[in-house]
């Protein structure tokens, strides 16, 4: 058999009487594979690089935007959007460059990064104290006022130094990475719902309510060792592990390790309030987010003169997620407060645990309540403590999200700046 491919055929085009005209050791001279009426009909020209400078030796390729000259196989090539040069700034059209692509990028990770930032490490402080001030029964001080938590919180300071205030935080990011590994795997086991779809109906709905019971049963005696690493006093407290948490949790489930005392609540009394806090404030947060997402995108159509500026549209992709994360978290943790109060109580009960005196800022106390339950628990407040007795410490959240809020105006004004010197 004859093989069908011509004689004069190179690999790259038909030359026809080309290989008889020079040998295979001299190399051809740099063309482009348009170049020459000749091969025109043989090889198609292949799509060109905008920007690049280095398709093929010697030749130049068009600049970023300039559009290409018309070649026999078809029209010349559109200028793509954004054009005028290959330096990333924006074009007569207004659309940001790829310099200004990346910064958006990179400054909605640091936007989220320093959300992130506030509400575990920065607003640590606060989660302490408001916990001590809620397990706190002896106090008359019931730090309403976020005056009074920065005066106590400076005496902490002063007494015990900076780890009084933040200690316990390596067990929250523990607590929440149980939760979400329990969610993920009773998710793949189980037909429950991670996630629901917008064409929802009740039963999806009881389905992932049902997922999210079982995850914080699951993650129920972490978050009790974790309650008691971020309230015990700094002056009697060892040096423990960060895996400390994981240890006292499972303990806690198979009854060993640290001794407690008879008045030490079982965990099954602990399933019903838990899981009713969690549900409730998982329920308020979804509420409230979708709102708040709501009332931004309709306001943010009535304005369409703003939409059109490129700054304002970046910002729209990253702030509105966040101020109605913001918003929800407030909410529930406000609305909740009291039910947490209790939470903490009936979680700390029996576990000899020592807390600072949130009345002095020295000395410690001891825990030594004997509630018999929830029920027993909110009539016991309300009899000897009165009904702001379910709102000690409610100071510490209005400093923490007041410092929330200021970080999210700061990173809003930072990026603005960024943006508005890019584009």
């Amino acid at each position: 058999m004859h093989p069908r491919r011509p004689d004069g055929f190179d690999g790259l085009g038909y030359r026809g009487s080309a290989r008889d005209e020079r040998g295979f050791g001299v190399a051809f001279p740099a063309r482009s594979f348009s170049s020459g009426p000749e091969l025109g009909h043989w090889v198609t020209t292949p799509p060109d690089i905008p920007g690049s400078r280095n398709l093929h030796w010697g030749e130049k390729s068009p600049p970023y935007g300039v559009p290409a000259p018309a070649t026999p196989e078809g029209p010349a090539e559109e200028p793509l959007p954004g054009g005028g040069g290959g330096g990333g700034s924006s074009g007569g059209s207004g659309v940001p460059g790829p310099s200004t692509e990346q910064l958006s990028r990179f400054a909605g990770f640091g936007i989220g990064l320093a959300s992130l930032f506030t509400e575990n490490v920065l607003a640590h402080p606060c989660i302490v104290l408001r916990r001590q001030c809620q397990v706190n029964y002896h106090a008359r001080q019931y730090h309403l006022t976020p005056f009074t938590v920065i005066n106590i919180m400076y005496s902490f300071n002063k007494t015990q130094g900076p780890r009084a205030l933040w200690k316990g935080m390596g067990s929250t990011f523990i607590v929440q990475g149980v939760t979400l590994g329990a969610e993920g795997i009773i998710s793949e086991f189980t037909p429950l719902p991670r996630e629901v779809s917008h064409k929802w109906n009740p039963k999806q709905i009881g389905e992932h309510l049902l997922l999210k019971s079982l995850t914080y049963i699951v993650a129920m005696p972490f978050y009790s060792a974790s309650l008691i690493e971020t309230v015990q006093s700094e002056i009697i407290r060892d040096n423990t592990g960060i895996l400390e948490c994981v240890k006292e949790g499972i303990g806690r489930v198979i009854g060993l390790g640290v001794p407690h005392s008879k008045r030490l609540l079982p965990l099954l009394s602990l399933i019903f309030p838990t899981v009713l806090h969690g549900v409730l404030h998982y329920i308020i947060s979804s509420i409230i987010q979708k709102i708040v997402l709501l009332i931004i995108k309709r306001k943010t159509y009535g304005h369409p003169a703003d939409s059109t500026s490129p700054v304002q549209s970046m910002l729209d992709a990253y702030f509105p997620e966040l101020i109605a994360n913001f918003a929800a978290s407030l909410c529930s943790d406000v609305i909740l407060y009291p039910l947490e109060t209790v939470l903490h109580r009936l979680h700390i009960q029996g576990t000899r645990t020592i807390i600072d005196n949130t009345d002095l800022g020295y000395e410690v106390l001891p825990i030594n309540t004997q509630y018999e339950g929830m029920r027993d628990c909110i009539n016991t407040i309300k009899q000897e403590e009165g009904m702001l007795g379910f709102y000690k410490g409610f100071g510490a959240v209005i400093i923490q999200y007041t410092l929330h809020a200021a970080v999210l105006q700061i990173t809003k004004i930072i990026y603005s700046t960024l943006l508005q010197n890019s584009v």
